[in-house]
C-alpha cells in the first residue's frame, strides 16, 4: 500500500488539471488513471478514519463528517464503495475494510420499515457477496429480501416506500432502485414471486410516474383499496410537476437494469425515452453534470449534482451494452466521467474529508446537504468507472498498481 499510495502522487504530479466545470479533453487514461488512484487513497484513508455502523455520509456545513447511522438509509453505500475500491484496484486491504463495514451492518436484515433495503443490503453484503463467494453474506441478504418483498401490496402492484408522511401508499422512483435486489434474490433463493413482484413494480411505476415527454414524478400515493392513484407529487424537486435530476437518475437506471434482469423489451424502450430526456433537455449544461432539478429558473445560480451525474452515467453506460446503437450513450457517460474525474470535482488526495467526489445535492428544498460530498456520488462514481473499464477492456488494477 505504501508504494501504491506513493506512486500515486508522483501520477498526480504528472497530470495537469483540467478546465473547470467544461467536459475534459482526452489524454489517453490519464484522466482514468487520476480518479483511479485517487478513490483508492482517499477510501484507504477513509476506512482508517470512521468507525463500522457509523459510515461516513456527507460533509455538514461547519466542515464535520456527517455520520449514517445504521438504519439511515445511505448506510450502504460506504461499505458498497469500499468493495468497488477493491474490485477496481485488487487491494486486498480495501477488501478486508469492506468485509468490517459491511458486518458492521448485520442488524439491517431484521428491517421491515422501509423499501431502502436494497441501497442498505445489497450495496454492501451484495457485492461482497458477489466479489468473494462468502456465505456468511448470504443468510442476510436471504432474510433482508424477504422484508423488502413483504412491503409488496398486490392490489397496488407495488412495494410501499415510506412508512411516513400525509400518503396513503407512497411510492417513490427512487424504488426502481432496490428492484435490482428483488431481481437477485428471486433467483438465488429460488422465490419466483420475490422476482415478479419487482417486476411489477416497474410496470406499475412504469404506467403511472411518467408524464408525456418521460420526465417522472418523485412521489405517487395509491388507494390500497382500489389501487388507484390519488396524488402525483414531488418531496425533493423544485414543484411538483419539475424535473428533479436525481429522480430521472433512478428512472433511467432502474429501467435499464429491468431489463436486463427480465429481458422485456418494454423495459429498455423506457430506459432509452427517459435517456432522452436527459441527454437533450435544453437546460442540461455542456459539462452534462446536471442541476439539481431540470427546472430551475436561475441555473447561473443553482447548485449541481454531482450524485445525479454518477448514477446517470453509471446508467448509460449499462444502457449501451443492451441496445444495438448504444455508441451516443456511452459517449455521453463518458464525457460525464471526464469531467467528474476533473479538478472540479474530483477531491484532492488527502482532502474533501476522504469522500471522492465534490458538489452533489441530497435534499435543495430542505436545506440538507446542499453543494457536499454524498456518500451514494461516490458509489456510483466507481460504479461507472468500473463498467467504463470493462467495455473498454481497460485494467484499472494495473492502473491502480502502477
Amino acid at each position: 500500500m505504501k508504494t501504491l499510495l506513493g506512486s500515486f502522487v508522483a501520477t498526480i504530479a504528472l497530470i495537469g488539471s483540467t478546465n473547470s466545470m467544461a467536459v475534459t479533453k482526452d489524454n489517453g487514461d490519464d484522466w482514468l488513471k487520476k480518479s483511479t488512484k485517487t478513490a483508492v487513497y482517499q477510501l484507504t484513508k477513509a476506512a482508517q478514519t470512521f468507525t463500522p455502523g457509523m459510515n461516513p455520509r456527507s460533509i455538514n456545513p461547519d466542515g464535520t463528517v456527517r455520520l449514517a447511522p445504521v438504519r439511515d438509509w445511505t448506510t450502504g453505500f460506504f461499505p458498497g464503495t469500499l468493495w468497488y475500491g477493491y474490485e477496481l484496484s485488487g487491494d486486498k486491504n480495501l477488501a478486508a475494510e469492506a468485509k468490517r463495514f459491511t458486518l458492521g451492518l448485520d442488524s439491517l436484515q431484521y428491517i421491515k420499515d422501509t423499501h431502502d433495503l436494497g441501497f442498505m443490503l445489497y450495496c454492501s453484503y451484495g457485492n461482497g457477496y458477489r466479489l468473494t463467494g462468502d456465505k456468511i453474506y448470504r443468510k442476510p441478504l436471504e432474510n433482508g429480501a424477504a422484508n423488502l418483498y413483504a412491503r409488496f401490496n398486490k392490489k397496488v402492484g407495488a412495494i410501499r416506500s415510506w412508512d411516513f408522511g400525509h400518503w396513503q401508499f407512497p411510492v417513490i422512483i427512487d424504488n426502481l432502485m432496490n428492484l435490482e435486489y428483488l431481481y437477485w434474490a428471486g433467483n438465488e433463493f429460488n422465490k419466483p414471486e420475490w422476482f415478479a413482484a419487482a417486476k411489477t413494480h416497474a410496470v406499475t411505476t412504469m404506467k403511472n410516474h411518467f408524464r408525456k415527454d418521460y420526465s417522472s414524478y418523485h412521489v405517487i400515493s395509491y388507494d390500497t383499496l382500489s389501487g388507484k392513484v390519488l396524488q402525483r407529487e414531488t418531496h425533493q424537486g423544485l414543484t411538483h410537476n419539475s424535473a428533479w435530476a436525481r429522480g430521472q437518475a433512478w428512472a433511467v437506471y432502474g429501467y435499464t437494469m429491468s431489463f436486463k434482469d427480465t429481458k422485456d423489451k418494454k423495459f429498455i424502450q423506457q430506459a432509452e425515452h427517459i435517456a432522452s430526456f436527459i441527454m437533450n433537455h435544453p437546460k442540461m449544461p455542456k459539462d452534462k453534470i446536471p442541476l439539481w432539478d431540470f427546472d430551475v429558473h436561475n441555473s447561473d445560480r443553482s447548485p449541481r449534482d454531482a450524485s445525479a451525474a454518477a448514477v446517470i452515467a453509471s446508467a448509460l453506460l449499462d444502457l449501451s451494452t443492451q441496445v444495438k446503437d448504444g455508441d451516443k450513450y456511452f459517449k455521453f457517460a463518458e464525457d460525464i466521467l471526464k469531467t467528474l474525474s476533473s479538478d472540479e470535482y474530483l477531491a484532492k488526495p488527502g482532502e474533501n474529508q476522504f469522500f471522492i467526489l465534490k458538489h452533489s445535492v441530497g435534499a435543495f428544498l430542505y436545506n440538507s446537504e446542499i453543494d457536499t460530498p454524498l456518500n451514494y456520488a461516490d458509489y456510483y462514481y466507481l460504479e461507472a468507472l468500473k463498467r467504463y473499464a470493462e467495455i473498454k477492456k481497460i485494467d484499472l488494477k494495473t492502473i491502480a498498481q502502477s
